[in-house]
């Protein structure tokens, strides 16, 4: 994990994973008063992927993976594939992968090419690919840049502990033993293959945080290398391997992941080098803190994102949400905040690298849920919109509800009609707005109003279920009570004393049969 922001305030932490790490910014001009910043948003068709592992549901951070490929595909008029990375057999969850198309599908990212959808560059799965993994290991081992390693896990654990131990220490642990011995491969099965890497790692350039070069930090006396494993024992590849024989064999020209991958980055550009390739333009996205800037844990970032379908949560909603955890859209005009609701698709056309952020990403669930009031209210003035929402939601308030409290689709659509201007999520009206559906009986330490009994009494005796003119009736024959009493003591007899919309709309909503019942039972 790298954070450029921390990191460069702290040198000691850098000095434990490299030795040489510069940051060049980008280059401006400045006109008069106007400073230029050259565009880094590409002019021509970019082809991006998202490269998930199925060993887990889809999560916040993985969903803005995704959404920043889509959003520089679409918006420059290209492509957004789907790889999956599942040469991990061991920690593969069986449900995981559909979970990664039920989630993309749900949030309207749509699969140019996939394992689904093909394409011309497949297989899209990782561990349908093997034979092409293999091949281009042997193009590395025939021109020297690989070689087969036997090392025991013995072995390579007390490399990595005497290497800790070194001073200065060093991450880089391989004493490239194997490199200079005969492995039989025929005989050892157990043998994997290390890429040579070079003495010093090609500078590369990030297209947020400009040139970077990043050295692995050694001990001269004690000379280890940086070789890692690029093929495993069964056969199959590593990440480094895998992605970048992909990303070449597919065509990708932008790969946009996380800042914890800058680390490996010096990796991926060593084995295209290796192979005479052009690496794809990098782009690392801040990562993801809470309110207090660290780094979400595994409760908050690892959220299922379908997860969030069954609490209310609109896809357009959080898609706006997660779409600015790192961008943000330009202003229209210099000092005018620029309008931050926006559909997936108004956010693929004001979509630009030029705008993305590097500070962390704070995510903050209070703006989840004010663009999912904002979503939900756009969708409610639609009629055809509503009638959607009743109909996904009308099975689940009938289990819930059950017989006893008889919800209709025609109830149900002009509860929401009413009320959708308060509501954050349709499942407030379970929650919030409960009482509209079954009284509660308010605790037995909560005492009733003032004179509650008497003017609930002075209500049910009136043929009128207005309560305007009811209650100015009331006063003008009781001047002792205020109107503060009666709107207390209607509200507790109607709702148990529970608050939400204006006792009018109330009465309006129970109907005058239930709203005579519940005043009857108060008593």
């Amino acid at each position: 994990m790298i954070s450029l922001r921390i990191r460069l305030v702290n040198p000691t932490t850098i000095s434990r994973h490299y030795s040489k790490f510069t940051l060049k910014k980008k280059k401006t001009k400045k006109q008069g008063n106007i400073i230029e910043t050259t565009s880094v948003q590409p002019t021509s068709p970019a082809r991006t992927r998202f490269a998930p592992s199925p060993t887990g549901y889809l999560h916040l951070g993985s969903l803005r993976t995704a959404l920043y490929n889509y959003l520089l595909a679409k918006s420059t008029g290209g492509q957004f594939l789907l790889r999956l990375e599942d040469t991990d057999q061991n920690r593969l969850v069986e449900d995981a992968e559909q979970n990664i198309y039920d989630s993309l599908k749900w949030t309207g990212l749509t699969i140019d090419e996939g394992p689904q959808e093909g394409g011309p560059y497949g297989p899209y799965r990782q561990s349908d690919r093997k034979e092409i993994y293999q091949k281009y290991a042997q193009m590395l081992l025939e021109n020297g840049q690989a070689y087969y390693c036997g090392c025991s896990k013995d072995r390579l654990l007390k490399l990595r502990e005497s290497a800790s131990k070194l001073q200065p220490p060093t991450t880089v642990t391989y004493d490239r033993k194997c490199l200079h011995e005969l492995i039989h491969t025929d005989e050892d099965h157990d043998h994997v293959i290390r890429f040579k890497s070079p003495d010093v790692y090609p500078e590369f350039t990030d297209l947020l945080h400009g040139k970077l070069n990043m050295q692995p930090q050694y001990n001269h006396s004690d000379r280890r290398y940086d070789d890692f494993v690029i093929m495993k024992s069964d056969g199959l590849p590593t990440y480094h391997f895998a992605n970048v024989v992909d990303d070449h064999l597919m065509k990708i020209t932008h790969v946009i992941r996380g800042e914890e991958w800058l680390p490996s980055t010096p990796k991926h550009i060593s084995l295209y080098k290796a192979f005479g390739w052009s690496p794809p333009q990098y782009i690392h996205i801040p990562l993801l803190t809470s309110l207090e800037d660290k780094k979400l844990s595994k409760r908050q970032g690892d959220i299922g994102i379908l997860s969030m379908k069954e609490k209310g949560i609109l896809p357009e909603a959080l898609v706006n949400f997660v779409s600015l955890f790192g961008w943000s859209p330009p202003r229209i005009q210099q000092g005018v905040s620029s309008n931050e609701t926006m559909s997936l698709t108004e956010i693929v056309q004001k979509f630009s690298l030029d705008n993305l952020t590097k500070g962390n990403a704070k995510v903050n669930d209070s703006k989840l849920y004010f663009f999912n009031k904002y979503h939900l209210h756009k969708r409610l003035n639609d009629p055809q919109q509503l009638l959607l929402i009743v109909e996904q939601y009308l099975p689940k308030f009938q289990a819930i509800l059950g017989e006893q409290s008889i919800i209709s689709s025609e109830r149900l659509e002009y509860l929401l009609k009413l009320l959708g201007p308060s509501l954050t999520t349709v499942d407030d009206l379970l929650t919030t707005h409960s009482y509209l559906f079954e009284l509660k009986t308010p605790p037995p330490d909560t005492p009733p109003p003032k004179h509650c009994s008497e003017i609930i009494s002075m209500f049910l005796q009136s043929s009128s279920t207005d309560f305007n003119t009811n209650c100015k009736e009331i006063l003008d024959s009781n001047p002792e009570l205020t109107k503060k009493e009666i709107f207390q003591a209607v509200r507790y007899g109607l709702s148990g004393g529970v608050s939400g919309v204006t006792i009018p709309v109330l009465i309006d909503i129970l109907g005058e049969e239930e709203y005579r019942r519940r005043l009857n039972a108060c008593i």
